[in-house]
C-alpha cells in the first residue's frame, strides 16, 4: 500500500473493531509493527508514541514515548489532532480492515442501503409467494411445526424470516430444490416414507423397501432432494407427492 499524502484530510476519526465485536477494552499492536514502503524498496519500523510527529521509527527524534493503542466497547474515536495516531491506524498497521475498520458514514449509508433494498426485494417475493413455497421455507426454521400452522400463521413467519435474513431468503427463494426437500420432509412426517435411526437410509413406509442409502456426512434431506431428480428418483417423487394431497 502506499502513503496517501496527497489525498489526507485532517478530522476526527472513529474506528470499530469487526464483527461486531465489542469487548470492555481491546488493545492492538502498538510496536514491533513494520510497513513496505514502495518508494524506498524496504520495510520501515512503526511504533505509537505520544511525542514523535511521525509513527515512523526511522523519523524521530529524541526519545520517544511509547503508548497504548485501546479499543473501548469496541471503539476507538482519535481527534484530528493526534495524526501520528490517525496515519498509524488509517494508511500503516497490519491489522487495518482485518482486525478494526476505520467508519465511514458514506460507506455505512451505502450499506444500509443495500440491507434496505435487500429487505424490500424479499419483502416483495415473500408476498406474492404461494403456500407450497412459502411453507417450504418456513420449515427451514419452524420444522414440523409447520404442518399445523394457519395460513395466517405461515404469512406471518414468511415475513419475518424475509425481514430478518433477506439475503438467506432470496437465495432460498430461488433455490428449486426447498420445495423438492420440503416434499421428502412432508412425506416423512405422513409415514409415507421413513428414515432409519441412524439417518443413513430411507425406505418406504408401507413395506420397508429401500429407496436409497444418504451419503456421509450429507444432509438425508438434502440428498433425497437430489436423489427425487434422478430417473429412478422422479418417479417416486410424482408417487409421493400425489398421495400428500
Amino acid at each position: 500500500m502506499t502513503k496517501k499524502t496527497n489525498t489526507w484530510e485532517v478530522k476526527d476519526r472513529t474506528y470499530l473493531l469487526k464483527k461486531n465485536l465489542s469487548p470492555l477494552t481491546f488493545t492492538i499492536k502498538s510496536k514491533n509493527i513494520f510497513w513496505y514502503d514502495e518508494e524506498k524498496g524496504y520495510e520501515r519500523e512503526l511504533k505509537y508514541t505520544v511525542n514523535q510527529k511521525s509513527p515512523f521509527v526511522d523519523e524521530f527524534v529524541g526519545n520517544a514515548r511509547l503508548a497504548h493503542i485501546v479499543f473501548e466497547d469496541g471503539v476507538l474515536t482519535v481527534p484530528k489532532n493526534k495524526q501520528t495516531l490517525q496515519k498509524l491506524l488509517s494508511l500503516y498497521h497490519p491489522s487495518r480492515d482485518k482486525v478494526y475498520k476505520e467508519f465511514d458514514p458514506n460507506v455505512e449509508a451505502g450499506d444500509e442501503l443495500e440491507i434496505i433494498e435487500y429487505e424490500l426485494e424479499a419483502l416483495m417475493m415473500a408476498k406474492d409467494m404461494d403456500i407450497d413455497q412459502a411453507e417450504a421455507i418456513v420449515r427451514i426454521n419452524a420444522g414440523s411445526a409447520v404442518s399445523s400452522m394457519t395460513s395466517k400463521e405461515l404469512k406471518r413467519d414468511l415475513l419475518v424470516f424475509a425481514k430478518s435474513d433477506p439475503l438467506l431468503f432470496i437465495e432460498l427463494a430461488n433455490d428449486e430444490n426447498v420445495q423438492v426437500r420440503n416434499v421428502g420432509l412432508k412425506a416423512t412426517e405422513a409415514g409415507i416414507i421413513k428414515l432409519s435411526d441412524d439417518q443413513r437410509t430411507f425406505k418406504f413406509g408401507s413395506n420397508d423397501r429401500k429407496l436409497m442409502t444418504v451419503p456421509f456426512d450429507e444432509n438425508p434431506y438434502s440428498a433425497l432432494a437430489a436423489w427425487f431428480k434422478t430417473d429412478e428418483g422422479i418417479e417416486v417423487y410424482k408417487a409421493v407427492e400425489k398421495k400428500l394431497k
